[in-house]
């Protein structure tokens, strides 16, 4: 696949979908599904996902029918997430041998002992938070590729008022501090672009919020403990994006070529960084992707924890 020429964020999280796919770590997810309450069409499963793109989870959650009877809740704060997803859920149920009824207000998906019924609404987090508080309660919070954008202690026990006691949260892709790029062009430099790509999340503010941590899979043990969430289960869901025999699988070059444009941006202009030089750098990446010759590995990880009773923090 050749450089593009613009850049979709819709189209990158569309192409990601087979990444994330690979990396989720699938223990932990056993270890959710074993958690998850019994369910029936009077007592459906209230499940909130909060950054949840164009869909791509819902879709997942359904395919591994860790979802039986649920009431799925979905927020971004980008519209066109939403509007994406609201687009492509109803064709992929379909495809999936789902009856879909679509309205304004709700999808919902019906197969043979399955009824999944999805809101999606396009919200800022904080001002849902707001406003949900006292009024609403869920059994289960997802937040996928999402923990590591957000202020995490101060963000997660807001969070928790979301939850109801004994409810669960599920946060997966969470970011750990490694971004492996292969081949090297030279080691040196290749590891300083690391170090200030990643110094960019550290410093990221998003309305005036911190919002980002580098190593946030590493301190999340630390901050759910905070919390006074029960860690239930934990493990590694790193991407590992390589060529095959008939190049990258799927939309997945597209997807490099997206985290490679990232980079740039995050980086042009900024201190420590000779430009002309980085220029150079990004188009021998680019150059990679084009030949299929680029291999990308990035450590995440994957958390199950569950809010306490109430009276009750947890461990210590």
């Amino acid at each position: 696949m050749t450089k593009p020429t613009d850049y979709s964020f819709t189209r990158y999280l569309a192409a990601k979908k087979s990444v994330d796919d690979r990396a989720l770590n699938r223990h932990v997810g056993e270890s959710l599904r074993q958690a998850l309450r019994p369910t029936t069409m009077e007592t459906p499963l209230q499940v909130l996902e909060i950054g949840a793109g164009i869909g791509t989870m819902i879709e997942r959650t359904l395919d591994w029918n860790l979802l039986i009877h649920a009431t799925y809740t979905a927020i971004d704060a980008e519209s066109d997430n939403i509007a994406e997803a609201r687009r492509r859920l109803p064709d992929w149920g379909n495809k999936e041998g789902f009856a879909v009824t679509d309205d304004e207000q709700r999808i919902r998906l019906q197969r043979e002992g399955q009824e999944v019924t999805v809101i999606l609404e396009a919200i800022d987090l904080f001002d849902f938070m707001t406003r949900e508080r006292g009024q609403r309660t869920w059994d289960l919070l997802i937040a996928h590729a999402f923990v590591d954008l957000v202020d995490v202690p101060a963000t997660l026990p807001r969070l928790l008022f979301l939850l109801r006691p004994g409810g669960l949260l599920y946060f997966t892709i969470v970011f750990d501090g490694v971004t492996i790029l292969q081949p090297d062009i030279n080691p040196a430099f290749d590891a300083h672009i690391e170090r200030l790509y990643h110094q960019t999340m550290d410093e990221r503010l998003v309305n005036g919020r911190p919002s980002g941590d580098s190593q946030s899979g590493r301190h999340l043990f630390q901050h759910l403990q905070a919390a006074g969430v029960k860690l239930l289960d934990a493990g590694s869901s790193d991407w590992v994006v390589f060529p095959g025999p008939q190049g990258y699988p799927a939309d997945e070059a597209y997807f490099l070529h997206f985290i490679i444009h990232t980079m740039h941006t995050a980086l042009t202009g900024y201190p420590d960084l000779d430009e002309d030089r980085f220029n150079h750098w990004i188009a021998r990446r680019h150059a990679q992707i084009e030949q299929g010759s680029l291999v990308f590995i990035v450590h995440q990880l994957d958390f199950l924890g569950r809010k306490p009773p109430p009276g009750n923090r947890g461990s210590r």
